[in-house]
């Protein structure tokens, strides 16, 4: 059975030991006192529950649609809001204090930390409590990947402190050796942590610490490697040792998944079908998910807003990025139809395309399911005449994601939230092994080739890949390009592609003076309402762009490649300790 996350916080607040203003004094807070805690194995599971808080929840919040809007909200060349990204935009500044690095950002550590030190007072069978053990590894590791992809550099703390503890005075730790004690605690946690066949319901397994462990080391791995010789790079290190732990990593997953593996997405739905499901028990694709359940947790809004454009929108990059049924990019296959329309855009192209955008072709559902036998509601335009939160950014609209049930869409909706899913493995193989250049035509048919086959697409042949004039990486190999695309399309909407951006150091390419575009919009012409359309600026193709007539967007994005990769600390960090220097540029 598949794991899905149903928790809720278990440990309520009360002080166990004084404090000074700092982020990692104080040691967890409980209601019950260390003397009568720490008994049983039970008491170990009641406290790493609380760990589980830590993934995305999205219970009772407005104006998200899962991870299927994470692309617009994060930030990249996918998906746009109404609103522009002002962190893509350069627009940030050093805040004075917070800023990701308060006492209160800190305090999940300090809980794990405090696990970890007195777990050793439980008197029983190792056995018994070495699942315990992993997970907390397993957080300890979330936590500071979540820093990491902020900060960089950071503090190394493997336990609660005090306020004489010198940890509080320290430096900051290059980010590769951060990365070193994160690949140890994971190792650890994958030894210690079940197998899914014999993991608890609801809990980390060894499959999804790999997992997590392939993730981690290809973002490091291809950080360092493509930001070698700038002030975001490592020195004395090019990645090399952390690409081939992805793709180590990654090939356990491949070759003894645990049960876990691709599903098939048979029809013309059947790839949409895999992310809008309420109960992925029985999917051994999706390795690790959030169940909500009305008479628990209340569930999420998400269908108010994907039944019409979220406020958000996919992009004609992204739209163009997918390949013709011919296995050619849209540059040079003569089955392109162009994309006067959005049935011309998805004519003769990869299936997932049509599966990820609405499309007018009277297949696409807005809702069915209806009362009293009415007649399912299709898609037949982008909802130009929404609220602001719920109109398309660029007339396409997000269809993955999209749970079309009348009740889903009445209140709170029950659509499972995917935090880690199979597919991703054969994507970080892959790339792995590209980067590394041992990347062979074996390799590509048990990972690549298995995604487009399950979709109808030709295979990746290494030796014959089609030359794309216009390339997205054209100083990088054709394979490199294809393996980015192939992850671009597979996981478009899921929330990678920010830091995908980030660690390919591929701001400059991608990001600055990037002016986001839309479809056409004269295919509507006739069709919505004129006033609507001349809400939407085009470009002089005809594309809508929709932050034409904003003056700090003139130029496109303002992204700082010397400052912008990441986030500054607040000014009252190097007040309260010297050691800690400022991030490059800010």
């Amino acid at each position: 059975m598949k794991k899905y996350i149903a928790f809720i916080l278990l440990l309520s607040i009360v002080t166990l030991v004084g404090c000074k203003e700092n982020f990692l004094e104080r040691a967890p807070e409980t209601a019950i006192s260390d003397a009568e805690f720490w008994k049983s194995t039970s008491d170990l599971q009641l406290y790493a529950n609380n760990f589980y808080t830590a993934f995305p929840s999205t219970i009772s919040t407005f104006g998200t649609i899962g991870i299927y809007g994470n692309d617009a909200d994060e930030g990249s060349d996918n998906m746009i809001n109404m609103g522009y990204n002002t962190t893509l935009n350069g627009e940030r500044i050093v805040p004075a204090s917070g800023g990701g690095w308060a006492y209160s950002n800190w305090s999940t550590l300090r809980n794990i930390n405090y696990f970890l030190v007195n777990q050793s007072k439980v008197n029983v069978n190792w056995d018994l409590k070495k699942a315990y053990v992993g997970e907390a590894l397993f957080f300890r590791a979330w936590f500071y990947y979540d820093k990491l992809r902020q900060f960089g550099d950071l503090p190394w703390i493997t336990k609660p402190l005090d306020p004489n503890s010198p940890e509080l005075s320290a430096t900051r730790l290059t980010r590769n050796v951060i990365v070193d004690s994160l690949m140890n605690d994971l190792d650890k946690a994958v030894a210690y942590l079940p197998t899914k066949s014999n993991a608890q319901v609801s809990r980390i397994n060894k499959e999804v610490a790999l997992l997590f462990q392939a993730r981690i080391a290809l973002f490091e791995g291809t950080w360092e490697k493509y930001h070698a010789g700038t002030a975001f790079g490592v020195t004395g290190s090019n990645g090399e040792k952390y690409l081939k732990k992805a793709a180590e990593v990654a090939e356990t997953l491949l070759n003894n998944g645990g049960g876990y593996g691709l599903v098939d997405t048979p029809g013309a739905d059947g790839y949409w079908k895999l992310f809008n499901q309420t109960d992925y028990s029985s999917n051994r694709e999706i390795m690790l998910w959030r169940k909500y359940d009305l008479n628990l947790n209340g569930g999420h809004y998400w269908h108010r807003y994907t039944n019409t454009g979220a406020g958000r929108g996919l992009t004609k990059d992204l739209i163009d990025a997918y390949l013709c049924t011919d296995g050619k990019p849209i540059s040079v296959s003569p089955l392109y139809k162009g994309d006067a329309t959005i049935l011309e855009a998805i004519t003769n192209r990869d299936p997932r395309l049509s599966q990820t955008v609405y499309v007018p072709d009277g297949a696409h559902i807005i809702t069915n399911n209806r009362p009293n036998g009415a007649a399912p509601v299709m898609f037949q335009a982008p909802s130009f005449s929404a609220a602001n939160e719920n109109k398309p950014a660029t007339g396409y609209q997000v269809y993955k994601g999209h749970n079309p049930d009348y009740i889903q869409q009445q209140d709170r909706g029950t659509t499972g939230y995917i935090l880690f899913r199979y597919a991703e493995a054969l994507l970080i193989f892959a790339e792995a092994k590209a980067e590394l250049g041992i990347f062979t035509q074996a390799d590509a048919d048990k990972s690549v080739n298995l995604l487009r086959k399950r979709v109808g697409m030709p295979t990746l042949q290494i030796a014959a890949i089609n030359t794309d004039l216009k390339a997205e990486f054209p100083s990088l190999s054709p394979l490199i390009n294809e393996i980015r695309r192939e992850r671009r399309v597979e996981l478009a909407c899921e929330g990678y592609r920010h830091d995908d951006l980030y660690r390919w150091a591929a701001a400059d390419e991608k990001l600055v003076g990037l002016k986001p575009k839309g479809a056409k919009l004269a295919q509507w012409t006739g069709i919505v309402a004129a006033n609507l359309l001349a809400s939407y600026p085009t470009d002089a193709n005809g594309y809508i762009e929709l932050y034409q007539k904003i003056g700090g967007m003139s130029t496109g994005y303002k992204f700082n490649i010397n400052r912008d990769y990441l986030a500054p600390l607040a000014t009252e960090q190097m007040l309260l300790n010297s050691q800690i220097k400022q991030n490059p540029g800010w």
